[in-house]
């Protein structure tokens, strides 16, 4: 797509000046997630491949999937002393980032998670 023209007034004083506004970016992320103790292995596949699925389908790209396996909380989290740990690299429009937050934080099976915009 191409940039489009928006003419802005500044300080009041009835100047305007003319600036480009370009269509947001995908910006790459790490997405950090601690799943449930709860959640089996062969669920955990599954919860993996619809969050997959999830970022795929809003446009984005899964760059990267680390599983770090069960690891002890530093505290309590939602009762669980315990969780999985699971790292996305991904790429996606700030829009989007939102929706999927959104998504992960109504989630049974992710008891905490973490989205960090990664430095260009």
């Amino acid at each position: 797509m191409t940039p489009r023209s928006v003419r802005t007034s500044r300080g009041g004083k009835g100047v305007a000046e003319r600036r480009e506004v370009k269509e947001e970016q995908p910006r790459a992320y790490e997405l950090m997630l601690v799943i449930s103790p709860e959640v089996t292995a062969e669920k955990l596949d599954l919860v993996l491949d619809n969050l997959r699925q999830l970022i795929t389908g809003s446009g984005g790209v899964v760059s990267g999937v680390e599983q770090w396996g069960s690891r002890k909380l530093a505290y309590p989290v939602k009762g669980f002393v315990e969780g999985s740990y699971v790292l996305f690299q991904i790429q996606l429009k700030p829009a989007q980032s939102r929706e999927i937050e959104a998504k992960l934080h109504i989630s049974e099976d992710v008891i905490r998670h973490l989205l960090m915009k990664q430095d260009s």
